[in-house]
């Protein structure tokens, strides 16, 4: 593999892993932009701020280690105990 994918690839993962250790560090959740200032990868293109961190969601999303309570918009990690129901159907 080339030397930039990796990098990329490694970069990804840090990402993922910064993601991962706030919001274990915040069992009561943290919105996006909570967590993309913490981070210091809020701040985007004018009128796209918070892209970077939202984008590293939905991967963590995708991969089920991650959920979004949708009434106050707070991610928290899906197999906390205070995540709720760890089946994506919640059932």
């Amino acid at each position: 593999m080339s030397e930039p994918y990796v990098l990329a690839q490694e970069a990804m993962s840090r990402l993922r892993s910064s993601v991962y250790l706030l919001l274990k560090s915040s069992p009561g959740g943290l919105k996006n932009s909570e967590i993309g200032r913490s981070l210091g990868i809020y701040s985007g293109h004018v009128g796209h701020e918070g892209h970077i961190s939202r984008t590293i969601l939905a991967l963590m999303e995708a991969e089920g280690v991650v959920m979004q309570d949708e009434s106050t918009k707070a991610w928290r990690l899906r197999n906390g105990p205070e995540s709720g129901p760890s089946d994506p159907l919640g059932n």
